[in-house]
């Protein structure tokens, strides 16, 4: 069977590029709109409250339906529409409902998306990365685009007119649902949830969502504040989408060779060697935030710390959860992993930012992903390690 990569890719290209404009210059808008630090954490644990629920909720339906992809476009449509409320001048106030509506439906589509991508990959799910790295092309191209078009000839920032900027992008979005389809029907089965929460019990598949927890909750500060950090050690909004895009340069290349590593080695050291990146990165952006060229190299980590974990959890969910299961995989990883462990994330660092300004935020970070990484170790990489040793005797 041909897969579709145009058409897949194009998904993963207009949504993480709306996540570029998103993810770095979101909080630098709700400043603009007046939003103190501690509203901005908030509204940002928002964003990640809504994964808890969202992707389960979303994947389940999909799961249930006879004709899943509708689900798909109608979430596309309705983040189109929800985001629109931005554009409007809302009081405060009606800044928190509105968010919770556009992540809400933002959040719940990617993890069908998934889904989608890996029928089509079937046995080849090592291909992953090479339709993947389209979202980091477009997150790239737009983090730095949008560095440029904010900025002010002051210097001064724009971010007031990031919701113009990036309303083209969920409409070219929802152009892109319409044209993606499963690659097959899935068997509906009426065992589907109970065999799911077998899966999920065993000890390395609960370890493996733990050690996902881990790493999201170490990026809270990363997601919620890196601009506001960076903003407040002298960096303009210009060096900001710098910073944001050298990272994403090398995770295109991780995504177009990282194939060659899960053909020769268990995913689970590539999620070992990603969450020990991560806990170098953050102790290092602690403790030398003004040292550019220091900063430039931990940005480099985020190849590894997002990239490769993001690759490596796909592997293993393809492994753990197979065909009409792997929706519902990708949805406990979205809501838990990646939504409880963002929403703990966020609201933590916006608790330690007061003390320092960010510095005991990254450490705190940085703690979270040495955790994950030892999680990682001693209940997935040992005992492989063991099992090779007890081969190799026999």
């Amino acid at each position: 069977m041909t897969v579709p990569a145009a058409r897949l890719s194009s998904f993963y290209l207009f949504y993480y590029a709306a996540l570029g404009a998103f993810t770095p210059y979101w909080s630098l808008f709700l400043t603009a709109r007046g939003m103190s630090v501690t509203a901005i954490s908030v509204m940002m644990g928002l964003w990640y409250a809504t994964r808890v629920v969202a992707p389960s909720t979303w994947t389940s339906l999909a799961a249930a339906s006879p004709k899943p992809i509708r689900l798909l476009r109608l979430g596309c449509v309705l983040t189109l529409l929800s985001f629109m409320a931005f554009l409007l001048p809302l009081p405060q106030p009606w800044m928190y409902p509105a968010m919770v509506v556009f992540c809400f439906f933002y959040n719940a589509v990617m993890p069908q998306f998934e889904s989608i991508t890996l029928t089509h990959l079937g046995s080849d799910s090592h291909r992953y990365g090479l339709i993947r790295v389209w979202g980091s092309l477009g997150f790239i191209a737009i983090v730095t685009l949008f560095g440029w078009l904010i900025e002010g000839d002051d210097g001064s920032s724009r971010a007031g007119m990031l919701p113009w900027l990036m309303l083209p992008l969920f409409v070219l979005l929802v152009l892109s649902a319409f044209g993606n389809q499963y690659a097959r029907s899935l068997d509906r089965r009426s065992d589907d949830a109970s065999g799911f929460w077998q899966i999920v019990r065993r000890p390395a598949v609960l370890a493996f969502f733990l050690a996902a927890f881990m790493e999201q909750l170490s990026f809270g500060p990363y997601y919620t504040f890196f601009s506001v950090y960076m903003d407040h050690h002298g960096y303009r909004t210009s060096l900001l989408g710098l910073l944001w895009t050298v990272g994403v340069v090398f995770e295109v290349g991780v995504f177009f060779t990282i194939g060659r590593f899960f053909r020769r080695h268990d995913a689970s050291w590539m999620l070992l060697i990603a969450l020990s990146s991560s806990c170098l990165r953050w102790a290092v952006t602690a403790l030398f935030p003004q040292n550019l060229p220091v900063m430039l190299v931990a940005q480099t980590a985020h190849a590894l710390g997002f990239a490769a974990f993001f690759a490596a959890a796909m592997q293993m969910l393809a492994t753990y959860f197979p065909g009409r299961l792997n929706g519902h995989g990708q949805g406990l990883l979205y809501g838990f992993s990646s939504g409880v462990g963002g929403v703990l994330g966020a609201l933590i660092a916006g608790q330690l930012w007061t003390i320092d300004n960010g510095r005991t935020a990254f450490l705190a970070a940085s703690g979270f992903a040495l955790v994950g990484a030892l999680l990682c170790f001693f209940a997935l990489n040992l005992p492989l390690i063991r099992a090779r040793r007890a081969t190799a005797q026999g």
